[in-house]
């Protein structure tokens, strides 16, 4: 249990970040499983644009420090991979 003012006020600090990022990565994997099911669906177009929209969000998740950038760049190099090959 925090008992200094510094670590109290960490710990709060903690639990607000912590809803954020949970939020941020949710939203990331909402993207992510879009273009999924798209590319489940063998829509080349869909994929294409849920790609795209997918793109920003994992690479504002690496700013914010969600992600680490190699895990976001191998993603949507896997993704984009995937896509491309539809016919």
């Amino acid at each position: 249990m925090a008992n200094t003012p510094q670590s109290k006020k960490r710990a709060r600090q903690n639990e607000r970040r912590l809803a954020v990022n949970k939020a941020r990565r949710s939203r990331i994997r909402t993207h992510l499983r879009k273009v999924e099911e798209a590319i489940a669906s063998g829509n080349k177009d869909d994929a294409a644009s849920a790609l795209r929209a997918a793109q920003p969000e994992m690479m504002r998740g690496v700013t914010k420090g969600v992600y680490h950038k190699n895990t976001a760049s191998r993603k949507m190099s896997r993704l984009s991979a995937r896509v491309k090959a539809l016919g």
